[in-house]
């Protein structure tokens, strides 16, 4: 039975291709047109304080997703059900939909069109542009070669419903938390020759470390390692770890971290990660989910990896 599923799929697929080439040859100088029409254009906001997107389906390609991550500025990517596209340089332009003539398009630049199912991604500035232009009642518009011959491929967004949901995006925006996962699963704090004073910058850090943690009730487990230089004797640097590391540890309970999360431990000069000795004075702090394998291994490398 799988193998017949699996071949009917294909079917469908080849089915799909050979039509767009027979409709190709029937128009050989038309374009490939997709976009939501008036009766069908519908923009969803998805919205917690870790990420907030607003999606659009677009009948035939895939769908159209603006996403702001936490910690991050606004992006824009394509996701295609098919391949259409050819891989390479795309050109993005924000032009007037067909029942607004005589409106000049505003070119945005060239993009890349790559060969996987999220065939289109664009950073802060396009993806910028594009969501004025729809709440201009302009719509983005990128066109790109076939696959299958040279004629493009047209794929626009309907600026129809827009605002709405992009005012609901407005608000999630303003509740986003300062850092996400990938930017503080693993954090360092430097500490001066001998010292054990957090700087400003350093609480900024933890603050949005324990901003994160209280949010995400995956976190199971924060580890605390302090490091020292191998100035000075052994013992000494040992404790000096120990010291730097309570004073994180403490930090961070103060804020309202449950102490049960953290597991706090000192390494004094074991375990460098530089020749340069500043690099080697701090603590690092790593976040582990639920369901994440812990690494124990030693610490190594700027990443820090940790020994059981």
């Amino acid at each position: 039975m799988m193998k017949l599923k699996r071949r009917s799929a294909n079917e469908g697929v080849a089915g799909i291709a050979g039509a767009i080439l027979l409709w190709a040859s029937a128009f050989p100088t038309a374009a490939a047109s997709f976009g939501a029409g008036i009766e069908n254009s519908q923009w969803y906001l998805s919205e917690s304080v870790f990420e907030c997107s607003l999606v659009q389906e677009i009948p035939g390609f895939g769908r159209a997703v603006f996403s702001h991550r936490a910690g991050e500025d606004l992006a824009f990517h394509l996701e295609s059900t098919l391949a259409l596209m050819k891989p390479g340089r795309g050109q993005l332009v924000v032009e007037a939909p067909v029942w607004r003539p005589g409106v000049a398009p505003r070119p945005v630049g060239a993009v890349s069109v790559s060969d996987g199912q999220r065939s289109v991604s664009v950073g802060a500035r396009e993806a910028s542009i594009m969501a004025q232009g729809l709440l201009q009642g302009m719509q983005p518009t990128l066109t790109r070669a076939s696959r299958f011959d040279q004629r493009p491929v047209r794929v626009s967004l309907s600026n129809v419903n827009f605002s709405a949901p992009y005012s609901g995006y407005l608000q999630c925006v303003s509740g986003l938390l300062p850092v996400n996962y990938d930017q503080i699963r693993r954090s360092r704090v430097p500490f001066a020759s001998g010292g054990a004073k957090l700087s400003e910058a350093d609480r900024t850090l933890l603050d949005n470390i324990v901003s994160y943690v209280r949010a995400d009730s995956t976190i199971e487990r924060i580890l605390v390692d302090g490091h020292s230089d191998s100035i000075g004797s052994r013992i000494d640097n040992r404790a000096l770890s120990e010291e730097r590391a309570n004073v994180v540890a403490e930090y961070l309970k103060a804020r309202g971290i449950d102490e049960e999360l953290l597991v706090v431990r000192s390494h004094g000069d074991q375990f460098p990660v530089s020749r340069r000795h500043r690099d080697n004075r701090r603590v690092t702090i790593r976040l582990q989910r639920q369901g994440e394998r812990p690494e124990l291994q030693q610490a190594s490398g700027s990443g820090d990896r940790y020994s059981s």
